[in-house]
């Protein structure tokens, strides 16, 4: 056994490594290249925390009383958050990856595309709509902040909507900056204060609950089936962006059991989405939920919408510090020539121009309802791809192999592409672009059957066959 051997094992099992993954309270150096032995240290369990103090949520309450606001009844809707939550499985079985590589998932997915195919995958995947989402998830924290600032006398204007949504950008890129150590930390104790918040929100929501409720017009037939398959993209399109998971179990040793990490990552995330989204769709049987923000106000007592508006904006910045601190590491895998920090500082700049755009300019429920609908023609197919692929490699990542980028390298392919994998994901997005229904776009063949969207289920059976059958025939991932 080797002196580096003996260090790793010699690590206490509950202690994420340190080395260039600093510590909590310090900021992270490593950017993508391998973590080794000696730096890891965890054990998959943690992951529990790290996953639900984000979905612990303000914007599952959107989601579900969105369902209502569409005119399905209460048990539909329940049954929509029960099932669409389920895609969590997909962002807990590519988490596994992470260990195995040691090194993040914009790198292991290099795998799946190419050296070159990857940098143009990871453009969209990793820089738009990472930017996209984090816009998303401050344009819900934005709204209860300005909310509060008003409350407390500071003029409606929009200054003051951009001071508010400046600040809590910069407070997210701080825990972005800080890194892994500093995330699983500050995770394990922000979900159980957030829990507790949510909790008590959810007393008051139970109380205005209409138990009895029915829609005013119950839908039928191809309007009951088209409000469904909406309604599920909406749900389902949470899981299928966390494309990012193996980056925070990366640091977890090599041998980790793969089971319990793709365990435990969805079910961190899965509990809280499915409650808090239950609650969502609660809330709006008693309540109008056209301005959530509003409506929960309601109901709270006065002193407590300070405590109740904070955990939302908290909440905000565990979720956008995952995505933040992901972005910056697929910056660095499409090659751009930047350390790790200055990367999430871009990427924060994007996110809060569209912020700025999206709460100055456009409605913010349509914002929501849109966008959750319309990324899942990429991340669907994408995560489609990423699943396939470790299912065919049977998780056997090398993270040197991976970070070879010479010409005729183990990923280089045919000219640096993977044409299994770009087929794949141009075939599942097309597939399921057809299928998608949204105010902004509806798919030809949507529109041909009703407006129903099955834009999930299409694009990613789509994407997993194309990606299985190119793979095979090109004989590019060696059997088992």
């Amino acid at each position: 056994m080797t002196t580096t051997q003996h260090a790793s094992d010699a690590r206490s099992p509950d202690t994420p490594g340190s080395g260039s993954a600093g510590s909590a309270g310090h900021r992270e150096t490593r950017g993508i290249d391998q973590v080794p032995a000696d730096e890891r240290g965890g054990r998959p369990r943690q992951l529990f925390a790290v996953w639900a103090a984000p979905n612990v949520s303000y914007l599952s309450f959107v989601v579900g009383a969105t369902l209502i606001i569409t005119g399905l009844s209460l048990r539909e809707a329940i049954a929509l958050i029960l099932a669409g939550n389920l895609l969590w499985i997909c962002t807990g079985v590519i988490a596994a990856s992470g260990p195995v590589a040691g090194t993040s998932g914009s790198v292991i997915s290099r795998a799946m595309y190419g050296v070159v195919g990857n940098k143009v995958v990871l453009v969209l995947t990793g820089w738009l709509i990472a930017a996209a989402y984090l816009a998303l998830n401050w344009s819900a924290a934005s709204v209860a902040g300005i909310g509060l600032a008003g409350r407390y006398g500071l003029p409606d204007n929009s200054a003051v909507d951009a001071a508010v949504i400046c600040a809590i950008a910069a407070g997210t890129i701080l825990i972005a900056i800080y890194g892994y150590a500093t995330i699983v930390r500050l995770y394990t104790g922000l979900s159980v204060l957030l829990t507790v918040v949510f909790v008590v929100v959810t007393g008051y929501v139970l109380a205005e609950t209409d138990w009895s409720y029915t829609p005013a017009e119950p839908l039928h037939g191809t309007a009951l089936v088209a409000a469904l398959g909406a309604g599920f993209t909406i749900v389902a399109s949470t899981p299928l962006s966390y494309g990012n998971s193996p980056d925070l179990a990366r640091y977890l040793p090599r041998g980790s059991s793969p089971y319990a990490i793709a365990g435990w990552t969805a079910l961190g995330a899965y509990l809280p989405s499915v409650v808090f989204t239950t609650v969502g769709a609660l809330a709006a049987t008693g309540l109008d939920m056209s301005d959530p923000e509003a409506a929960l106000e309601s109901i709270l007592p006065g002193w407590f919408i300070p405590v109740f508006v904070v955990a939302v904006v908290v909440n905000t910045m565990t979720n956008n510090g995952m995505t933040a601190y992901s972005a910056s590491l697929s910056i660095q895998s499409v090659g751009v020539r930047l350390a790790r920090i200055p990367a999430v500082l871009i990427i924060g700049v994007l996110g809060t121009a569209m912020t700025l755009y999206a709460i100055l300019v456009f409605d913010f429920l349509t914002s929501v309802n849109t966008m959750l609908q319309l990324v899942v023609v990429v991340t669907g197919p994408a995560m489609a791809v990423a699943v396939t692929d470790l299912v065919l490699r049977r998780n056997r990542y090398h993270g040197a192999d991976l970070l070879e980028q010479e010409r005729g390298g183990p990923f280089w392919y045919h000219r640096g592409v993977h044409a299994a994998g770009v087929a794949a994901l141009v075939v599942g997005g097309l597939v399921s672009a057809m299928w998608v229904n949204t105010t902004f776009w509806t798919g030809p063949i949507a529109g041909a059957t009703g407006e129903v969207d099955v834009a999930i289920p299409s694009g990613m059976l789509a994407a997993s066959a194309v990606y299985w059958a190119v793979s095979r025939t090109l004989g590019t991932i060696p059997r088992a």
